[in-house]
């Protein structure tokens, strides 16, 4: 995703926010890197999350292909795309005499549920914050470049941002979490702390690890992108093939959103912040969407394999389907 680069004390530009699926957690699970436009391997990882949640049920190749046509994309980049999953080992495949099928590996689904669940959550209410800041103080050495660029893409995704270099603030990241992290990872030089500010001038405000007008300048462009949206979705005019596609793309677009803020407590923020409207308008549409979405999806499988279209289920901001019958 794009992000404006801001200069820090001590440390040059800004690191670029990474998206939440690439900055899970978990070591073995390799997702695709974030690039301009739309991905066919991220694609058809929310088509399974969206629709497939809880099914141990293999998904014939030739409906995944058809499902990505859908997204506008070609027969022969959508079957490239389960291929490079494949070789990632986030998708499974078995044959059924020449037919082939996938389903999500255990680490992929366990990854993509909790980023699943970060989505639909983010903003869901006000946090409430006691006034304190955790922070972390780490120092990698100049030879272990690489372990410094997956600590601070995984500090984001816990929810901080550089203060300093390597003074890195969050509102309300977990202690245990971020504890977990840094010895997951090995960093030989890290100190974790929460505590009030008592005394902060210019850049030293932790508020100013991140640039405010830009994060509501966001939110607002999201409002504006698909308010026309949510009024259709309202009164009935959307389609199901229309649906699948529009519901893809708010929570795509949504999802920039939760790399992008932390949640930051609204007391801190100038009013009125646009946070608590753009969070109503995601749901509105992703909830609204979601039957129609689905049937689209039991409409395509149903022309590979009409029992397994039975078990197709949609997901909501608030409950996650059982598995199917």
């Amino acid at each position: 995703m794009a992000a404006a680069a801001r200069e820090r004390p001590g440390g040059g530009a800004a690191d670029s926010l990474p998206d939440v699926m690439e900055a899970y957690v978990e070591p073995d699970v390799d997702f695709p890197r974030v690039q301009a436009g739309p991905n066919p391997q991220h694609l058809v990882l929310g088509l399974f999350t969206d629709y497939w949640f809880g099914t141990e049920e293999y998904l014939p190749s030739a409906a995944l292909v058809e499902l990505l046509t859908e997204f506008a994309n070609t027969q022969a980049s959508a079957r490239a795309a389960i291929a490079r999953l494949a070789r990632r080992d986030l998708l499974q495949a078995t044959k059924i005499g020449r037919r082939t099928f996938y389903r999500m590996t255990p680490a992929a689904s366990r990854a993509l549920e909790q980023t699943q669940r970060r989505v639909v959550e983010f903003r869901a209410g006000d946090r409430v914050w006691d006034g304190s800041w955790t922070t972390v103080l780490f120092s990698v050495p100049d030879e272990q470049r690489d372990l410094r660029y997956v600590i601070r893409t995984r500090l984001r995704w816990l929810g901080y941002a550089p203060l300093y270099d390597s003074v890195w603030v969050s509102p309300h990241a977990d202690r245990d979490q971020t504890v977990e992290l840094l010895e997951s990872l090995a960093v030989e030089h890290a100190t974790v702390l929460r505590a009030e500010v008592t005394y902060a001038a210019g850049p030293g405000d932790p508020l100013a690890a991140w640039d405010v007008g830009a994060i509501a300048a966001r939110y607002e462009a999201f409002i504006a992108e698909h308010e026309p949206l949510l009024h259709r979705v309202e009164h009935g005019q959307v389609g199901t093939a229309e649906a699948l596609v529009a519901r893809t793309n708010v929570k795509d677009a949504w999802r920039e959103l939760v790399s992008l803020d932390p949640e930051l407590p609204e007391g801190l923020l100038p009013g009125p912040w646009p946070g608590r409207r753009a969070r109503g308008l995601f749901a509105g549409v992703y909830d609204g969407l979601g039957p129609l979405a689905e049937a689209r999806v039991r409409q395509v499988l149903a022309r590979h394999d009409p029992a397994l279209a039975g078990l197709t289920r949609h997901r909501t901001t608030t409950t996650a389907p059982p598995p199917g019958p």
